[in-house]
């Protein structure tokens, strides 16, 4: 299960994030990065075995490549060489997708706009200025989600997840029946009060020689 979500993870994320598609390799998938100061590319690896995690790094000669596998960082420190630093782990989620019909919290104003298969929600506040956002890249019967996030002033107010089930009820409207999403520590508390379930840690590495 959680080989399948890395694969529909890896392959949202590069439609929502507007990069080429994920690139076979014999040790996963690769994709190119291109525009971002922190990242050159990133190698997803579906499995963790040793044999795949030292393939990808031996492939690495540009710095700013990321290595994202399922498995704990400790467990794969060990098969990297030198040059590669651990980042935080992320957490890989899934969730059956339900209708909720939810109404944007007192004081905001929401608008959701779709560009191709990538569709975001924007809420506002009474000013006019962006108070929180997210959006999701639809790959036919899944949806991946990404970039959700609340202004600092605006948090604990119920518009992340607002954001989230905004996102799920326009997914479901396209067809979607699954959301999956590569959450960080603050992220996945929010997303599993929204009935979102993790199915594996995911180790970071970045390549900085």
């Amino acid at each position: 299960m959680a080989e399948d979500l890395v694969g529909i993870w890896a392959a949202g994320w590069a439609v929502s994030r507007g990069t080429p598609p994920p690139v076979a390799t014999p040790w996963g998938l690769y994709i190119e990065v291109a525009g971002s100061p922190g990242e050159v590319g990133r190698h997803v690896l579906p499995r963790t075995e040793e044999a795949l995690v030292r393939g990808a790094a031996a492939s690495v000669s540009a710095p700013r490549t990321w290595m994202k596998s399922p498995a704990r960082s400790e467990e794969i420190g060990s098969w990297l060489p030198r040059g590669w630093v651990r980042e935080e782990d992320g957490h890989l989620m899934a969730v059956d997708l339900v209708a909720t019909s939810p109404v944007v919290p007192q004081g905001y104003t929401a608008a959701v706009e779709t560009t191709g298969a990538v569709t975001q929600v924007r809420v506002l506040d009474a000013a006019g200025e962006q108070a929180a956002k997210g959006q999701m890249a639809a790959l036919g019967e899944a949806v991946v989600v990404d970039r959700v996030v609340t202004e600092e002033a605006h948090r604990r107010r119920g518009l992340g997840g607002f954001v989230m089930r905004t996102l799920a009820d326009r997914a479901l409207e396209e067809g979607a029946v699954l959301g999956v999403l590569g959450a960080t520590d603050a992220g996945r508390a929010l997303y599993e009060t929204l009935g979102w379930k993790k199915h594996a840690t995911l180790a970071e590495y970045c390549y900085r020689p």
